[in-house]
């Protein structure tokens, strides 16, 4: 059987340039060339969005536009060896994330970073005990398909290293029950890069570009227009050195530009620096980065419209009966070690 390879595509918030970026272009990419030799797993993590804040009017829709964005920007989907699914449809995620409760501690949960963060963010009386038990429902997520591959951010470096560590605890006790995900040093020589691309605010370029209301003038949604986001651009922040440069704590808003030109266009880095090294015209590396963009936006925004709710619908239907197999498979083979099945 091939090793598998999953990632989550997030559901609750509307995906902005640097998310493209960091993300949904290293995914698409990773998909496509590896979907031969592994079953690779896109999956929407719609029920972790409850840890936060969320229109639940609108996250149905939110929700599928994600996918479908994911879709638009090249997702092979119709490759037997990619899954696209939702979380919330298949019910062994939340039915093996109650089991591995069960056997984490409360002070292990304790300690886990990005949860004392967003506690200290809110009212005591406000975090939610789904937000304290999230990494048990993320290790359901990977261990019921016996995921190999996980490419995290650093962000999630504990997570995975919790994931690890409830795996190898519950196969010293009930057996080979569970696959252990390759370590994180791992994942980041297989995907071949240690950190993603942090693209910086155009208003600000000491911050990274954010979806926050505060900074709307520094964030290209890849739901603006192509004339939204030049104006965005050719307003960038840059600086009074009055020559490009390469360089990030003396020039971080042209490096900015630069960055995304590279990503954008596929060129290396040094081969774009080469290109624009010492051009005192800032106005034309504005334009450049405008013209990368924009036609970005245009792609994506005209696939999006091609895919239709219907068909949309059929697509992750077929993918989610595929894939509920496959957990209800795994999920009995853990019953069955702790006593639930004969």
């Amino acid at each position: 059987m091939k090793e598998v390879l999953l990632t989550g595509l997030r559901t609750n918030a509307e995906y902005h340039l640097g998310n493209y970026i960091g993300g949904i272009k290293p995914i698409i990419q990773m998909a496509q060339e590896k979907a031969d030799q592994y079953q690779v797993n896109l999956f929407a993590p719609d029920l972790h969005s409850f840890t936060t804040e969320i229109d639940h009017s609108t996250f149905y829709d939110q929700t599928m536009d994600n996918i479908n964005l994911f879709l638009a920007c090249g997702l092979p989907y119709e490759h037997d060896g990619v899954n696209v699914y939702r979380q919330s449809r298949i019910p062994a995620h939340s039915e093996l994330a109650w089991i591995l409760s069960n056997f984490t501690g409360f002070g292990e949960m304790s300690r886990m970073v990005e949860f004392k963060e967003k506690a200290e963010r809110q009212n005591e009386d406000r975090v939610s005990v789904g937000l304290f038990t999230y990494p048990t429902l993320m290790a359901a997520d990977i261990l019921l398909y016996d995921a190999s591959w996980v490419p995290v951010g650093e962000d999630q470096r504990q997570h995975l290293e919790f994931t690890r560590d409830i795996a190898e605890r519950f196969n010293n006790r009930f057996g080979e029950v569970f696959t252990v995900p390759k370590s994180l040093k791992e994942q980041q020589e297989f995907i071949g890069r240690e950190e993603s691309p942090r693209i910086r605010s155009l208003r600000d370029p000491a911050k990274k570009m954010s979806k926050s209301i505060s900074d709307p003038a520094g964030t290209i949604q890849l739901s603006d227009s192509p004339d939204e986001a030049r104006k965005k651009i050719m307003s960038a922040t840059t600086d009074s050195v009055g020559a490009v440069h390469y360089d990030w704590d003396n020039q971080p808003g042209v490096t900015n530009l630069l960055q995304i030109i590279s990503y954008l266009s596929d060129k290396p880095q040094p081969e774009v620096n080469g290109e624009w090294d010492g051009n005192e015209r800032y106005g034309d590396l504005k334009s450049a980065t405008a013209d990368v963009v924009c036609e970005t936006l245009e792609k994506i925004q005209n696939a999006m419209k091609e895919v239709d709710e219907g068909s949309l619908e059929s697509i992750l239907a077929d993918n989610e009966a595929r894939m509920n197999q496959q957990a209800v498979t795994k999920l009995e083979q853990v019953q069955k070690a702790i006593g639930l099945r004969r």
